[in-house]
């Protein structure tokens, strides 16, 4: 498989490597190219970004939570057919979690073989910028440091220098200078860039993100360097998960300007098992639609707490439903939006109230980084084979500024943590009927297949619903008293289950 294809990285962190690979996808697109974006490790925000610049949903490639086969079936199943595939690493090219280096950016652009666009943060430098290229290229000889892109440049003077210092050192070719510009910083916040959909103006920032870039890169430069990418051996490019054979269950999943962090191989896997996604808006819907299951993911429910607290009806919809037993997952800014409260500072707002605790914002995070946990049993989905899975490491990540204070003591957590925070530093995946709500955020990958264990838990809940109310059916017209139980709720017609109590 021969792709044009590159890897975007940099010294260290904050260099500017959002800000030109979202100029790149922008400028590469407006001239007729298919651009693929993709995203080196844990990340929600950036895809958004890179999503909105190339016109394509963007894909994250993880070392620590993808096995290597799976690295490489995404981005050649992702990118096949497209003109170019920009990789945007995170922190710094020889960065990672492992002291080998198995899971850095190098390792990465090794294992697919992606020639490496460096951008450097020039503030201050000179002279000093040879040194640093040279010994980014002597560290791994395997990685192939095809140019460089110098950012936040002082004007033309310096960048005059820094270009003589480079060509008179290195081999290394500069193929762009950006200046300096506030104009063009993405805005940021507590958890790092603002979402796009919480811009009214994101379309234009890109656009003027994207004439800047063209402006001060050379493109066709970068897209020679892509161009020069070896060939990828890679076997059923086009290979997917095959569509599910058992019947279709209908999951709500929020989509809204509060709630938006989901994967897009993620959503994918759902429906490849057999889901039918039904977006629902937490800002502005009176009710949940009629469905099986309901996932909320991750987002900025404390941005948005006054708008989710006016909309009561909804909150008092979503509560009646886990009550009831209906399936639920939720993951980080899920699990605050169904706690009892949010609390930022002085101010504080009603949510849910599925589950009994209260979620307070901190000014700094409670955790952050990979976790890695085991399951207790209390989860209410079942594991491979209709059973929970034996004790075993499993991975994901987190990133949250906010604690769960005040929970009920009796409620159990599916998740003991072996490395990270989660709840109490101890426990994570709160369960409440049958819902499950974690800080921990996961992903379907490396032998975690919750996406297919979920779908499987909500068919099963909605089969025992359907056996129940077909029972109540004959017995009622056998003339015998019934009690209801399950099946559809008499004040709302929505399809819910039984609740099972607190699980343990």
């Amino acid at each position: 498989m021969h792709l044009p294809r590159l890897l975007i990285s940099a010294a260290h962190k904050s260099s500017g490597k959002t800000t030109l690979t979202l100029g790149l996808a922008a400028a590469l697109a407006q001239r007729g190219l298919a651009v693929q974006a993709f995203k080196k490790g844990p990340d929600y925000i950036d895809p958004m970004w890179l999503a909105r610049a190339s016109g394509r949903p963007c894909y994250n490639l993880d070392p620590h939570l993808m096995h290597d086969a799976e690295i490489v079936a995404s981005f050649a199943r992702h990118a096949d057919g497209t003109d170019i595939a920009l990789v945007e690493g995170n922190k710094g090219l020889y960065d990672g979690l492992a002291l080998d280096g198995s899971n850095s950016n190098a390792a990465l652009a090794r294992r697919l073989k992606l020639p490496v666009l460096l951008v450097l943060d020039a503030r201050g430098m000179t002279r000093g910028i040879a040194p640093l290229i040279l010994g980014y290229q002597a560290f791994d000889r395997e990685i192939r440091i095809g140019g460089v892109i110098l950012n936040q440049l002082g004007g033309s003077r310096h960048e005059a220098k820094l270009r003589a210092v480079i060509e008179h050192y290195t081999d290394v070719p500069v193929l762009g200078a950006l200046q300096h510009d506030a104009r063009l910083a993405l805005t940021e916040r507590h958890l790092g860039l603002m979402p796009d959909a919480e811009l009214a103006d994101a379309q234009q920032r890109v656009r003027e993100i994207a004439g800047a870039v063209a402006a001060q890169v050379d493109l066709d430069r970068v897209l020679a360097l892509a161009r020069s990418a070896e060939a990828l051996p890679v076997s059923a490019i086009r290979s997917a998960t095959a569509p599910a054979s058992a019947p279709q269950v209908r999951i709500a999943i929020a989509r809204d300007a509060a709630f938006g962090f989901y994967y897009p191989d993620d959503l994918a896997a759902l429906e490849a098992a057999g889901a039918r996604l039904v977006p629902f808006d937490t800002l502005r819907d009176a009710r949940l639609p009629e469905v099986d299951g309901l996932v909320i993911g991750g987002g900025f429910p404390e941005v948005a707490m006054d708008e989710l607290e006016a909309n009561a009806a909804l909150r008092a919809s979503l509560r009646a439903a886990i009550e009831a037993g209906l399936p639920t997952y939720a993951e980080c800014g899920g699990l605050m939006y169904l706690a009892r409260s949010i609390r930022w500072g002085a101010r504080s707002a009603q949510m849910v109230g599925a589950i009994p605790g209260d979620a307070v914002m901190h000014e700094r995070p409670v955790g952050r980084g990979y976790v890695q946990f085991e399951e207790t049993g209390h989860s209410p989905w079942p594991g491979a084979g209709g059973a929970i899975d034996a004790p075993a490491p499993r991975l994901g990540h987190e990133f949250h500024h906010s604690s769960l204070e005040n929970l009920d003591p009796t409620v159990r957590f599916a998740y003991a943590m072996r490395r990270g925070h989660g709840v109490d530093g101890r426990h994570d995946g709160v369960c409440v009927h049958n819902l499950l709500a974690s800080y921990t955020h996961l992903r379907g990958t490396g032998g975690n297949q919750w996406p297919q264990r979920f779908v499987a838990f909500v068919r099963v809940r909605r089969a025992a619903a359907e056996a129940a109310a077909r029972g109540q059916t004959l017995a009622a017209g056998a003339g015998r008293a019934t009690v209801p139980a399950h099946g559809r709720t008499p004040a709302s017609g929505r399809r819910v289950l039984a609740p099972r109590g607190l699980q343990g």
